[in-house]
């Protein structure tokens, strides 16, 4: 029997303490105790998010808060600049384009990043953008974007920044209030080491101001009726507590941790991980690498799928592949949540063994090695 190991870009491995809760009973959602624990996640997101700012929980999957950016904010017709590097930034035009957005699309060749300059230059051009929506982290190519000089441009304008950070809150610094971000949006299911089920918004001032205005287009969705219930503090429609309790279990670890320690833990895993696949002759995607997973290119000769798939039959090591017309093209390694050296070198070594089986040429432990050296500060 082969054990199997999650390194896919979410769902993540989740802590065994955050497990064993959800493995409790379902109790009621309208008690003392919950708001009490419906607080605590509340505040403990606050300190992830880097904001002062609440932070909503929705029950939904982290497109459902993106969904909540769109409809709160803007009103069809209106002109939103969308940054889109990848398959996430993708999520954002089909989101904006069913609200009957007059979108302006800056896109970015896949495992590029967006300049700044060409969103400042967007910004001139289009002096009546109400709000500018773009990527933390996308996973479907590994590029980090630079959201902090992106939030100094956009905070010079009228105009909304809104990021979605599902897959890098919690794994790559963000600094929501500090960048000027104006809506960020993640989900449980990523660095926050949860089963998917949960989605958390926080909104600026200047965003909470937009919202007065009837732009919402939205019954479930209302950011408006999540905020009003803040004071008991509850939710306005059944909320997923099962997966709430889970959630605080999880928030605790990372708040115990220090959120600048979990970042600098992605950070090391990140830069041993891609020293490690440059060491066994392999080609990273991104230009900008983010630190939550590594986005290898598949090289010349070598059958993409059947890699991956030899992976988790013979080692247990699950893999992402690419998607779209990236599919057996990129293999995706996250390192994000719950993990640590021990299980990413895990997965260089399985990788080593299947690409050496594959005919690929590579001196064996070449990447193990390269990892290790990192992890030890010695390179």
């Amino acid at each position: 029997m082969i054990k199997q190991r999650l390194f896919t870009p979410g769902p993540t491995p989740v802590p065994e303490e955050t497990l064993l809760e959800l493995a409790r009973p379902v109790t009621y959602h309208r008690t003392a105790e919950q708001r009490q624990i419906l607080t605590e996640v509340m505040e403990n997101l606050q300190y992830v998010f880097q904001t002062k700012n609440p932070v909503l929980v929705l029950t939904a999957s982290g497109t459902g808060g993106m969904e909540a950016c769109v409809s709160n904010t803007i009103a069809p017709g209106q002109k939103a600049i969308l940054l889109c590097a990848g398959r996430w930034g993708e999520r954002w035009r089909g989101i904006l384009k069913a609200f009957g957005t007059n979108l302006i699309s800056i896109d970015a060749e896949y495992g590029k990043a967006i300049p700044p300059e060409q969103l400042e230059k967007a910004l001139k051009e289009h002096p009546d953008t109400v709000a500018v929506f773009t990527t933390l982290n996308e996973t479907s190519t590994g590029v980090a974007l630079d959201i902090e000089s992106y939030g100094k441009l956009v905070a010079a304008t009228p105009a909304l920044l809104a990021v979605d950070a599902i897959s890098g809150l919690g794994a790559m610094e963000c600094r929501t209030d500090d960048w000027k971000i104006d809506l960020c949006v993640t989900g449980s299911q990523k660095a926050l080491m949860m089963p998917p089920g949960l989605a958390f918004v926080t909104a600026s001032e200047k965003a909470w101001q937009r919202m007065e205005t009837p732009a919402n287009r939205s019954f479930y969705f209302d950011l408006k009726r999540y905020k009003a219930k803040l004071n008991e503090p509850d939710t306005p429609f059944t909320p997923a507590n099962t997966l709430i309790k889970a959630q605080r279990i999880s928030l605790a670890k990372i708040k115990a941790e220090g959120i600048e320690k979990v970042w600098a833990r992605h950070l090391l895993l990140g830069k041993a991980t891609r020293a490690a696949i440059q060491a066994m002759g392999l080609s990273l995607f991104a230009e900008r690498p983010s630190n939550a997973l590594t986005v290898i290119t598949v090289p010349a000769g070598i059958d993409g799928n059947a890699v991956l798939s030899k992976m988790e039959k013979n080692y247990g090591y699950k893999l992402a592949n690419g998607q779209d017309n990236l599919k057996g093209k990129i293999w995706r390694l996250s390192h994000m949540g719950w993990c640590d050296p021990f299980d990413v070198i895990g997965a260089i070594s399985a990788l080593e063994l299947v690409l050496t089986d594959s005919g690929f040429p590579l001196t064996s432990g070449a990447g193990v090695a390269a990892f290790q050296k990192v992890i030890a500060g010695k390179q």
